[in-house]
């Protein structure tokens, strides 16, 4: 079930932080409601997932793949420019989060 509360916690602060793009600095009052109730959803759901996993490996999970999915959402909706040193950047995120995983942190 830990892995079910962090796969939604990744997608509800995913969503969330698109909100926060959308909501123009709180002058658009739905994208603003969704980033407030995405991102209070985003911690209840990473709190429940921290009964199954250790704090620092579910947030590398949370962290990392939140951020490379924002990334793709900039580039792919958001009008965002696609540029190899973005795509590195990514690599090493998710490349962090692989070794972070290998420590045994499950």
């Amino acid at each position: 079930m830990g892995w079910v509360f962090l796969i939604g916690a990744i997608l509800t602060e995913v969503f969330a932080t698109t909100c926060m793009k959308l909501s123009e600095g709180f002058s658009r009052l739905w994208p603003s409601i969704g980033m407030v109730a995405g991102y209070l959803a985003a911690f209840a759901l990473l709190t429940f997932a921290l009964k199954s996993f250790e704090v620092g490996t579910a947030y590398a999970l949370w962290a990392g793949l939140g951020t490379a999915l924002v990334a793709i959402i900039g580039v792919l909706l958001l009008g965002e420019a696609f540029t190899w040193t973005k795509v590195a950047g990514v690599v090493l995120v998710i490349s962090g989060v692989v070794v972070l995983n290998l420590g045994g942190g499950h």
